[in-house]
């Protein structure tokens, strides 16, 4: 199978196999006019198999949310039908309203407007917690 390359936007390349749907409805991809493509089970020499996404409009991607599905993905900015930037991600520090706090006594689960923020505690275990109450990401 061949997928032609595109003039203009982002490829995110080096996306576990069978991770690219979870990806393409966080990021909401299927309310974009524009062309995107997904491209599951890729064969990778690095990764054995691999997804891959590209979206053919230049697109403010929040990278700590695609750091925090799937560290390891490689964002390329392509320009011209080149690429221009290349960025691989890694988890991310600290992660705004990408998780929910499950505690019930935490002041996100009480106060509306709150933002649920989470800190990395431990990289390894890939684990969080909430900066409120402490609460383990489930």
């Amino acid at each position: 199978m061949r997928i032609g390359q595109i003039e203009n936007g982002i490829v995110l390349d080096h996306i576990t196999a069978g991770n690219s749907m979870n990806i393409y409805n966080t990021l909401k991809l299927g309310e974009l006019d524009c062309t995107v493509a997904l491209i599951k089970n890729a064969p990778s020499t690095k990764m054995g198999k691999k997804d891959i996404i590209k979206i053919s409009t230049d697109l403010d991607i929040d990278l700590d949310i695609l750091g925090y599905l799937d560290p390891g993905i490689t964002v390329n900015i392509i320009k011209d039908g080149v690429v221009v930037e290349s960025k691989t991600l890694t988890l991310p520090n600290r992660v705004v309203d990408v998780i929910q706090c499950k505690n019930p006594r935490c002041i996100t689960s009480v106060e509306r407007g709150i933002h649920h923020e989470f800190v990395l505690t431990d990289p390894v275990k890939k684990t969080y917690r909430c900066i409120y109450c402490d609460q383990q990401k489930a």
